[in-house]
């Protein structure tokens, strides 16, 4: 036999090794219950039983209290992180909450819940640590590449604040200037530490380390990975239609954002609170009206009731997968300006011509801005269509910018 003494106000409790003990209730429902756990031939009374009460939970008691302080600081960074990732540190009121609390069965049957809970509520200057380590550049002034190929054309491009057109026969490296910038980009955007090596980028600010951007490539080829494709039960056959299903996603993001600042907005109670409620569903309202604009000819219209992008043509729904090359082309560049909200960012374009009509051309760029007037767009073409509205002084021969 052994025998375990606690002080007083603790547990005694006396066993025999060798004696088959009573099966302990695995979920005990009440009092007497509980009570089983200490063996009624070593506490004789009931009031001896009710003052050296000790419960099965006790053992867990330390593991319990980790395991919430653990998953109270996570519950804590992911709040946190939320505030640091509203975009363009445009924050205008942010409240997030985070709560602890911690069960403990104490000897006099009673319950002790020990909570915290912290607000934080700012008004226009939250999450200063985001904006230090975090900050945005809104446009690249300049890109400079020591060696466009094996130690040969070292290329230095001043670039414009919105509209940028390189030109060039092919072969000239049009498309390995714009793959060498985004490839150091591909780190979530943050771009010094990460760029090529003899690849710089001189941004504005100039103590920004992070860009914005997107990427937009022509070629409607079959994709790749069709058979993975095929797994995930999804119609889709090439690259725009695996961009265009990644977009509704990102699209999907973006109405909830906007409704949660539209419900923000409304309940500030400010005099003009339903008018800036309205414009902030002016940008999607103007990507619908142009979309229906451009595939009028066809009768095709976007369905305004659908969370999701589809389309109505002669009274047949239609999604976006079902859509010519040509529009799916301009589906994609017109909702991936979307998305972005109207921040500051950058649009590389590799040769969006491509089955795009000869009008499209014409009216892409400044479609484009007219969507989002905080872009940059840096693109390459052979088509003259599409610098034809008035962008031949943004264009940029790779010769001018390239020197031996």
């Amino acid at each position: 036999s052994q025998k375990i003494t606690e002080p007083q106000g603790g547990t005694v409790m006396e066993f025999n090794e060798d004696r088959q003990l009573d099966p302990i209730p695995a979920e005990p429902e009440n009092t007497d219950q509980i009570d089983q756990v200490i063996h009624e031939d070593v506490i004789e009374s009931v009031e001896e039983k009710r003052k050296h009460r000790t419960y099965i939970y006790g053992p867990s008691v330390p593991c319990c209290l980790i395991s919430c302080y653990l998953l109270s600081c996570v519950v804590h960074l992911v709040t946190s992180y939320g505030c640091f990732m509203r975009q363009n540190y445009k924050i205008n009121h942010i409240t997030y909450f985070t709560f602890h609390i911690y069960f403990l069965y104490l000897p006099n049957k009673t319950v002790l819940s020990y909570a915290s809970w912290h607000i934080v509520s700012s008004r226009g200057a939250c999450c200063p640590t985001k904006k230090m380590l975090m900050k945005y550049a809104e446009y690249i002034k300049r890109i400079e590449i020591d060696s466009l190929w094996s130690g040969r054309k070292k290329v230095i491009w001043e670039l414009d604040r919105k509209v940028n057109v390189l030109s060039g026969v092919n072969g000239m490296g049009k498309s390995t200037i714009i793959n060498k910038v985004v490839k150091g980009l591909a780190a979530g955007g943050e771009f010094p530490s990460h760029m090529l090596k003899g690849v710089r980028l001189k941004v504005y600010p100039e103590d920004a380390k992070w860009i914005r951007y997107d990427v937009i490539r022509s070629f409607d080829r079959p994709l790749l990975n069709a058979d993975t494709i095929g797994k995930l039960d999804l119609s889709l056959a090439t690259e725009l239609d695996w961009q265009l299903f990644k977009l509704q996603r990102k699209y999907l993001d973006y109405q909830v954002n906007i409704g949660n600042r539209i419900i923000e907005v409304l309940q500030s109670g400010e005099p003009d609170s339903a008018e800036k409620a309205q414009r902030l569903s002016e940008q999607k309202k103007k990507f619908q009206d142009i979309i229906d604009m451009l595939f009028d000819d066809t009768g095709k219209k976007i369905i305004r009731t659908d969370n999701e992008i589809s389309f109505t043509q002669i009274g047949e729904r239609l999604l976006p997968y079902q859509l010519s090359s040509g529009e799916k082309q301009i589906l994609v560049i017109m909702l991936t300006v979307l998305v972005q909200d109207n921040l500051p960012y950058v649009l590389f374009m590799d040769e969006p011509e491509v089955s795009l009509h000869i009008d499209w051309q014409k009216r892409l760029i400044d479609l484009i801005l007219e969507l989002n007037p905080n872009i940059q767009i840096i693109l390459t073409t052979h088509a003259p269509a599409v610098i034809m509205n008035g962008w031949m002084d943004n264009v940029t021969e790779v010769s001018d910018i390239t020197e031996e």
